[in-house]
């Protein structure tokens, strides 16, 4: 799944970066206020870690415009500032959860995974529909009863195709779930992660739209 990482300090937001790519998720990483407005514009992401502490345009005040233009995706601050005003203001102002500078990497990551449960409705780490669902926890693609393993792209790309069943999504919307900022996307990129989705999951799995883009079943 695609992040974006909102940290102006260098050596926490390459360490962050470096250790969430390895975790499986497509990072885009910023360092200021105003760039951070400017990726949430574009969207795409399944969430958001958000310092406070920033140039150009502070923390607090990207979230507050995020939240006052609708914007829903989920934003995990992670801040130095750990006092009980800062954490209700940041809820207040629609944080999904908010973690204190240092943090443990497994609890940061146990933490993302729940505020996108939460976002696609599922209190529990399973999505999707009753014949193709998705392990949020595991990373798993279960498959009439079988549990598969996926890639960190695979995991994306359903993650993309099953938050609604049925609803088309296109090669662009797709890449843009996928890949994170310049990284080079072949033209056939989707169509070849797609082929290897369906050797593991079944030719109907994924269905394609002729001149739409691609979609999974709703039932």
């Amino acid at each position: 799944m695609r992040t974006l990482l909102v940290e102006d300090d260098e050596m926490i937001g390459r360490s962050l970066r470096q250790a969430l790519e390895g975790a499986g998720w497509s990072v885009d990483w910023v360092r200021d206020g105003g760039l951070a407005q400017s990726a949430l514009d574009d969207g795409g992401y399944a969430c958001v870690l958000l310092d406070l502490g920033l140039p150009e345009r502070d923390g607090t005040d990207v979230l507050r415009r995020a939240r006052a233009r609708g914007d829903v995706t989920p934003i995990v601050v992670l801040t130095a500032r750990g006092g009980l005003e800062d954490r209700i203001d940041a809820l207040d102002l629609g944080a999904d959860d908010y973690l204190q500078k240092p943090f443990a990497f497994r609890e940061l990551t146990a933490r993302m995974r729940a505020v996108v449960r939460r976002r696609d409705g599922a209190a529990q780490s399973l999505i999707g529909t009753p014949a193709l669902q998705l392990d949020l926890g595991t990373r798993e693609v279960l498959v009439a009863g079988a549990r598969e393993a996926l890639t960190a792209r695979e995991f994306a790309l359903l993650h993309a195709l099953l938050e609604r069943p049925g609803a088309i999504l296109s090669r662009e919307q797709l890449e843009h779930r996928i890949y994170g900022w310049g990284e080079e996307v072949s033209s056939n990129a989707v169509d070849v992660l797609i082929y290897g989705m369906r050797r593991k999951l079944g030719p109907d799995a994924i269905r394609n739209v002729r001149g739409l883009g691609w979609r999974v079943a709703a039932a």
